[in-house]
């Protein structure tokens, strides 16, 4: 009796489970065309799944057109600078990421929801032109932080001429030449941080040697005087505001 009482349990599971999955896949019906004009109605089906969709891509979104991969990059060169090993763990540095991108995307942000969430939600604005309304201020923040190689040499690969303005890059190039500015920005970043802690590895080292103790680790010596820099010169404060001040906005 219990056994049977138990699979009773699992079946209700599995049906709550599957039932509402077989129901949407039969809920979603074709496109609707107005009469009155050419232009499509989109069921509501259809708009939740194009949502989800969207909300599937933010991630990328967040990381390749924002200044995420710059801080993100520049803060994993410190940590192994910094010869710390896991510290600080990576959900922390994601973290410090995040809500410094947040930070320096502040007034982008705020432009796509005054020029295109609201107008679109309250004003009745068509999507294609909300979506324009909120390519224009995300692009003005990429083309300032490209560099003119980098959409050059990505409009030869498309074997497009010469562009009048920045404006008229296509957007799909654009993307591209901005992570490649930011790529090599946040190397470069990366490579004047790293320099100091590399004159304090082979300062030590060089003690060690001089006294004989080859045997002992350089890292582990090196290490708290590396700390004890970083920390007396305010490090942190130091990186998140050159980090900020790096951006041209």
């Amino acid at each position: 009796m219990k056994t049977w009482l138990r699979w009773r349990w699992v079946a209700l599971a599995v049906a709550a489970v599957l039932l509402p999955a077989v129901a949407w896949a039969q809920g979603i019906p074709l496109v609707n065309v107005s009469n009155s004009g050419k232009d499509l109605q989109y069921s509501l089906s259809l708009q939740l799944l194009a949502l989800m969709t969207t909300l599937s891509l933010l991630p990328s979104l967040l990381l390749m057109m924002t200044s995420f991969v710059r801080i993100i990059i520049v803060m994993s060169i410190l940590r192994q600078a910094l010869g710390t090993g896991q510290t600080p763990p990576n959900n922390v540095l994601v973290g410090i990421s995040l809500f410094l991108t947040i930070f320096i995307m502040t007034p982008v942000f705020n432009d796509i929801y005054k020029n295109a969430v609201v107008p679109y939600m309250e004003q009745g604005m068509k999507f294609d032109k909300a979506l324009a309304a909120a390519e224009t201020p995300l692009r003005g923040f990429m083309t300032k932080q490209t560099r003119e190689d980098d959409i050059a040499l990505f409009m030869q690969m498309t074997r497009k001429g010469d562009v009048e303005s920045a404006d008229s890059v296509p957007f799909t190039t654009l993307v591209p030449a901005f992570i490649t500015s930011e790529l090599k920005s946040a190397f470069t970043i990366g490579f004047l941080i790293y320099i100091p802690f590399v004159v304090i590895d082979l300062i030590v080292a060089s003690v060690l040697m001089a006294m004989g103790m080859a045997m002992l680790s350089p890292m582990m010596i090196s290490m708290p005087f590396k700390l004890m820099l970083f920390v007396l010169v305010d490090g942190w404060s130091l990186l998140m505001g050159s980090l900020a001040a790096s951006f041209v906005t």
